[in-house]
């Protein structure tokens, strides 16, 4: 199940729990790689509660998790609390649907939310910057934009850095090494209205195409747009 459009006004994150022995080469690639990589709380190994949503779980509040080991998916389960353990340091980033209201509210209508569908996203040619043992390319989300509406959602979405921001591309998927907007490598595919042209923003899977070519011994993500949604509002990510 997809949280695209199911908490409007809140902010939300991806999730991503790393053992300690690893978290310091995953603190310095989010700082590397901002855009990607927006860093929205840090917890203690071991911890399970964010200031961001007190009264949650980090292993039960998103709708589905993803189990990796040596850089393989080897389970999706609901509830990650059989997978837990003491010494992971969880990492919660900056989403972009969290600035989805505010498009909303700007008039650049949603195309996957009106669907009922998660949004496309694509892993790019792009590589990010290395971080001690970790490495590998950014992953993007996007979505159909009217063409008489790109500069808006560009605004809209620059005043929000800390949930990815402006976006990195529009118009020809080529440029970011995606071959078709049609097969995404996560999400779901989306139909475009006459007049939509492909917008595409950085995306925080990125550190989940991360963890298949770095293969560290054990993580925990969030399933791809099945989100940790917390208590902030969104505004609270607005600067300016």
């Amino acid at each position: 199940m997809t949280t695209a459009g199911k908490a409007p006004g809140q902010a939300q994150a991806n999730l991503i729990a790393i053992g300690k022995d690893w978290a310091y080469d995953f603190l310095l690639f989010t700082h590397r790689n901002p855009k990607p990589c927006p860093v929205l709380d840090v917890l203690d190994a071991g911890e399970t509660v964010s200031a961001l949503k007190p009264d949650a779980d980090v292993r039960t509040h998103a709708p589905r998790y993803r189990i990796w080991e040596h850089g393989e998916l080897v389970a999706e389960p609901e509830n990650a609390t059989e997978f837990w353990r003491g010494d992971l340091v969880t990492f919660l980033i900056g989403c972009s649907f969290t600035f989805e209201t505010a498009l909303e509210s700007a008039g650049v209508p949603l195309r996957h939310v009106d669907q009922g569908k998660n949004v496309s996203m694509f892993v790019t040619d792009i590589q990010c910057r290395p971080a001690g043992r970790l490495h590998g390319p950014m992953v993007v989300s996007m979505r159909w934009i009217p063409e008489s509406l790109v500069d808006i959602a560009h605004k809209v979405t620059a005043l929000m850095p800390s949930v990815h921001g402006a976006p990195v591309g529009a118009g020809d998927p080529r440029m970011l090494g995606i071959e078709d907007v049609h097969r995404p490598d996560f999400g779901d595919a989306v139909e475009p209205e006459p007049g939509d042209v492909p917008v595409f923003w950085a995306c925080g899977v990125t550190p989940q195409a991360v963890l298949m070519k770095s293969r560290p011994p054990f993580a925990i993500t969030h399933a791809p747009g099945q989100m940790f949604v917390t208590d902030m509002p969104d505004f609270a990510y607005r600067v300016g």
